[in-house]
């Protein structure tokens, strides 16, 4: 710490809201994270009809994402812990937004067959390339906000899958009704070249930012938040950084809160990648709206999950000040929140689109409001090895990416219909809330033990 931040006035009297610029920077990145992996959702009728996919192949295209993100994620992990969130985190967006640009080209390489391949190959590449994303955001809502505050900080940046298709997912489907599907992988590319730049432009550690007054600095640290970042913040971080510390990651895998924690965030995740991939699909298909309706009408149950997910981490954080504790204030609106979610599985009972809508709404306000895995995550992880416990639970969360498309895949190929996916997102749901009561004891921070 400087000797003239130290000495300044000024500081007692004021404290500066650096954080809240760097929360909206996540947020913005989350977004444009969240925009770019949905794209094929929207732009993925346009394809089949020009390639030719059928059902089970565009499953295995969406799923090409998921498989290279979930094998990336520990490597990930151990990048941040070595280099830090401001370094990776930049290459991260780099490299996805390169690679989404490159999908607006696969249209010139001939046969459909190839296209296949390159689409596949292409979004492979993206999926290892956005590993890094969240658990850098779960790393630097833990060094720049103290506990009162994370479970809002960590709902707003993963509220963001929401917003992202509030927003962009009719961006998208005009770009493709106006211009031809080509276009929405141009802009969402150029967009995120520009992002990585404004990224490696703001961000700092609390300690080392130059508009982070002292009071703004102390209230943080002395709240829990980790102020040095990943350079200064002890030996056991450094080690930890140096060796990918298998002895660590088996402590993490079978410490039994823990992984209470990853299942339910694997099940969580089974809605979110239903809504990514195939929810545009399943609007077009089951209930024959035009693209351009399915892009609007997406967006209806994305403004319920994003209202959901910032409402979650408020009502979460309003119990700790109030006394409650860590667990009860986690759990409640987790529990509260997937059980409202089950309520997907109403959708196969009804038949006027409102309803349904309704329903979709109803059922993404309440995964909004129980998406608090990554406030969870910075609340639990040991101190030396956040960027590694945020890549396994994002790790497990995100094998639902693998699955989720391919078995909505087959469910839509061999019954001709949506009822059996939305059963098994509904009841994905349940199980959420069966991980929380049961498995997940005392949410605490782990402690390492000497390895």
């Amino acid at each position: 710490m400087s000797m003239s931040r130290a000495a300044n006035p000024a500081d007692v009297m004021k404290r500066t809201r650096v954080r809240y610029l760097i929360l909206l920077l996540i947020f913005v990145i989350t977004t444009f994270n969240y925009a770019d992996r949905a794209t094929l959702s929207v732009t993925g009728s346009a394809m089949r009809a020009e390639f030719g996919f059928d059902a089970i192949r565009m499953g295995y295209i969406f799923s090409a994402f998921s498989w290279a993100y979930v094998l990336s994620q520990v490597p990930a992990g151990w990048l941040l812990d070595r280099f830090g969130a401001r370094r990776v985190y930049a290459a991260s967006i780099f490299l996805w937004s390169l690679f989404t640009l490159l999908q607006s080209s696969i249209g010139l390489l001939g046969s459909a067959a190839t296209a296949v391949t390159a689409l596949f190959v292409l979004r492979f590449a993206m999926g290892a390339a956005e590993a890094p994303a969240f658990p850098a955001n779960a790393k630097v809502v833990a060094s720049w906000f103290p506990t009162q505050e994370r479970g809002t900080a960590s709902a707003i940046f993963n509220s963001a899958q929401y917003f992202a298709a509030v927003v962009f997912t009719p961006l998208m489907a005009w770009l493709t009704h106006a211009f031809g599907w080509h276009h929405v992988y141009i802009v969402m590319g150029v967009a995120g070249l520009v992002l990585a730049l404004t990224w490696l432009s703001v961000m700092k550690n609390p300690a080392d930012h130059p508009r982070v007054n002292k009071s703004e600095l102390d209230y943080i640290e002395e709240g829990g938040g980790l102020v040095q970042g990943h350079q200064r913040s002890g030996g056991a971080a450094r080690a930890s950084g140096n060796r990918v510390g298998w002895p660590i990651v088996k402590q993490l895998l079978t410490n039994r809160m823990l992984l209470g924690v990853y299942l339910a965030q694997y099940c969580i995740n089974v809605l979110t990648y239903f809504f990514l991939t195939w929810f545009p699909i399943y609007l077009v298909q089951a209930r024959h709206m035009t693209i351009l309706q399915a892009g609007f009408v997406a967006s209806l149950p994305a403004i319920c999950g994003f209202t959901g997910g910032v409402l979650g981490g408020v009502i979460s954080d309003g119990l700790i000040r109030r006394g409650k504790s860590l667990t009860f204030a986690r759990k409640l609106p987790i529990v509260g929140g997937m059980l409202l979610s089950s309520c997907i599985i109403g959708c196969n009972y009804v038949d006027t689109d409102w309803v349904v809508v309704a329903l979709m709404s109803l059922a993404f306000f309440g995964k909004g409001i129980g998406a608090l895995g990554w406030a969870v995550v910075a609340d639990t992880s040991p101190k030396e090895a956040i960027g590694l416990s945020g890549s396994i639970f994002n790790m497990f969360g995100n094998v639902a990416g693998i699955v989720t498309p391919i078995v909505i895949g087959y469910l839509v190929a061999q019954s001709g219909s949506f009822n059996g996916a939305l059963a098994f997102v509904g009841i994905n749901a349940l199980i959420t809330v069966f991980s929380y009561l049961v498995i997940v004891k005392d949410i605490k921070r782990v402690e390492l033990r000497q390895v």
